[in-house]
């Protein structure tokens, strides 16, 4: 999932460079929705290899 954050990411960049507004702003919206999904599954994985140890 990381992945497709960074994925999304480069469009926007690549995008933004070449005047696409619009898709820079969409993909930069995907890229960051993708990053806090992973994020949040991280810690959610990471709290519970810390209850399964314990």
């Amino acid at each position: 999932m990381l992945g497709w954050a960074v994925t999304f990411l480069i469009i926007a960049l690549i995008a933004g460079v070449l005047g696409f507004g619009g898709i820079a702003g969409t993909s930069a919206g995907i890229a960051q929705i993708l990053f806090f999904i992973f994020l949040v599954l991280f810690v959610l994985s990471l709290i519970g290899r810390l209850m399964r140890r314990g």
